[in-house]
């Protein structure tokens, strides 16, 4: 393997753990790549900004350069300009935030997103950011349309937990993926963010393959007033619409 491959492999693997960051003794044991390898391009990493080091909690987190090429990318992605137009409508529909996001490889990355000025919970859902695929709504409906041995490959990892709610089972996962894909939508039920609950569904291009999904977040204790079922319809509903339009993908 390639130094920048060796590299890539570290980037992906740190930016999917997100905010929490990784150790470096996570991260070998993640990349398998050798301790002196991973010490000389994680010290290069830093170096680019593609990478910060925390010297108090001693973790590597994503870094600025990576923020700005993924805004670049995202800012000509097609799939965000067609369904733009039905996160908008998502948003307005429900009041609440509502969310674009595709798959790349082993973790998800926030699309676009859409919220109001004076939301008062904030989510860490910037464009270009990574989220685990096992515990987000998203995730789960963009895992549950990979082929099998990509949803092996998740699978045959640790699935950490972020909150109690957190699936941390295979068997159980498998399960969650395949109902997930009977019913055509999936629930964050606090899974990743105690609080929040998230509905998400999937949005297919021209070859009825996948191309993201879209979402909508809220407050756990709308749960308790019994009208997520007509969020569950407005994000399945939208989702739909912007399957039609987004046959143009691709």
């Amino acid at each position: 393997m390639s130094a920048i491959s060796k590299g890539f492999q570290i980037v992906n693997a740190v930016t999917t753990a997100g905010s929490s960051g990784l150790t470096f003794a996570r991260i070998v044991e993640l990349t398998e790549i050798p301790k002196a390898s991973a010490h000389r391009l994680l010290r290069e990493l830093v170096g680019l900004s593609a990478l910060t080091f925390d010297p108090d909690t001693r973790r590597y987190r994503g870094g600025l350069l990576l923020a700005r090429i993924g805004a670049s990318v995202m800012a000509n992605y097609d799939l965000r300009t067609v369904v733009r137009p039905f996160l908008q409508a998502l948003h307005e529909e429900v009041g609440h935030v509502a969310t674009l996001g595709v798959r790349n490889h082993d973790s998800g990355v926030y699309v676009d997103k859409i919220e109001s000025r004076d939301f008062g919970i904030r989510l860490h859902s910037e464009i270009g950011k990574t989220f685990p695929l096992h515990c987000t709504a998203m995730g789960k409906v963009l895992l549950s349309h990979a082929e099998a041995a990509e949803v092996r490959r998740v699978l045959d990892r640790k699935l950490e937990a972020f909150t109690p709610n957190t699936i941390t089972s295979t068997k159980d996962l498998r399960k969650e993926l395949k109902q997930v894909n009977m019913q055509g939508y999936a629930i964050d039920n606090e899974e990743i963010t105690r609080g929040l609950v998230c509905v998400a569904a999937p949005i297919f291009g021209i070859d009825r393959k996948i191309s993201g999904a879209m979402s909508c977040t809220f407050p756990s204790y709308i749960m308790g007033e019994g009208n997520i079922q007509l969020k569950i319809e407005a994000v399945c509903r939208l989702a739909r619409q912007a399957s039609s339009d987004s046959d143009s993908i691709q």
